[in-house]
């Protein structure tokens, strides 16, 4: 139960992201900043959170373990997932961006086929590819039914350039972020903590970052005090504090895809608190009977999905593993 718990607060504080990135939009701030700056900030935070853990050497020694490893998948778990995130700001209000991110849900499952677990076997050692679990997927479905009907009145009178640029953006997005975590927890192999993963992947990715800005400051200019400081809250709440708990939560569980599945799904709860967060300081307008009725469905499903992923299973070939 605890990485739930774990991954509940994380959909909290990841909230955070959705309603500030709207706020900049609102103030005319450029995603490119919105994007960068977050992660900027990030570095010298987490800088110091490893280093008072004294945990700076090891990570710099697993990092050179392999760097493109962590080049690579750094990219695509931060850079594939905040900037289309923050591109979608400029075209969609932040409820539809958190809506839409829920696909997540589904696409952390869908993954599963790419990785694999070894077991020892009577022969010697086996590979284990695993399967998808379409138990966990249908659990998924009914917070994702839920989102849907949460944003189905809003959904008619949006143009259809916000619905391309609002919505595909965020659906690379969805798959990004688990695809990056999970593959860096593969490399990891549980030799480092989820804050020197977290500041790893962040120093991996800055040579995104600087591009991201170098472009922003020859199109746009300079960022704003504003938005300087609201990227510096997203960088604290969501890119310091959500993400090292959702990363502590998904290494809880990193060898059983089902109730990885479970720890991602918790972020159906983002949605919720967005929608709060938008209305308390965006002054958007309260939901409909329909609205709600869909919240109770995200609700009922992750309690759903959490007593399912308690469940133990016997082995990773009975929770659908083959061997290759």
């Amino acid at each position: 139960m605890r990485p739930i718990i774990l991954g509940v607060f994380a959909s909290l504080f990841f909230a955070v992201t959705f309603v500030l990135n709207a706020s900049m939009e609102e103030a005319g701030g450029s995603w490119l900043w919105s994007a960068s700056l977050r992660y900027f900030f990030m570095v010298p935070l987490l800088l110091l959170l490893v280093g008072l853990r004294r945990n700076l050497c090891a990570l710099f020694m697993e990092m050179k373990r392999d760097p493109v490893q962590w080049l690579v998948w750094s990219f695509v778990g931060f850079g594939l997932f905040y900037a289309p995130i923050t591109f979608a700001a400029a075209y969609a209000p932040g409820w539809l961006i958190a809506g839409t991110w829920q696909v997540t849900i589904v696409s952390g499952a869908f993954l599963a086929p790419l990785f694999f677990t070894t077991l020892e076997t009577k022969s010697g050692q086996a590979k284990v590819r695993h399967k998808i679990a379409w138990r966990g997927v249908a659990f998924s479905s009914v917070m994702l039914l839920g989102i849907v009907l949460m944003q189905l009145e809003h959904a008619e009178t949006i143009p259809t350039k916000q619905l391309v640029f609002g919505l595909f953006p965020v659906l690379i997005a969805s798959f990004s972020y688990p695809l990056g975590n999970r593959k860096m927890m593969e490399v990891c192999d549980g030799r480092i903590d989820a804050y020197q993963r977290v500041l790893g992947m962040t120093i991996a990715s800055l040579p995104f970052w600087v591009v991201l800005a170098i472009v922003g400051a020859n199109t746009v200019g300079p960022p704003s005090l504003s938005q300087v400081s609201q990227s510096f809250l997203v960088a604290v709440f969501s890119g310091v504090i959500a993400t090292v708990l959702f990363f502590m939560a998904t290494d809880l569980v990193r060898g059983d895809m089902t109730k990885l599945a479970a720890v991602e799904a918790t972020q159906s709860l983002e949605v919720l608190f967005a929608l709060g967060g938008e209305i308390w300081l965006l002054s958007i307008a309260f939901p409909s009977s329909l609205a709600w009725g869909g919240m109770l469905l995200v609700v009922v499903g992750m309690i759903i999905h959490s007593n399912y992923s308690r469940k133990p299973l016997n082995s990773i070939a009975k929770s659908g593993g083959e061997i290759v």
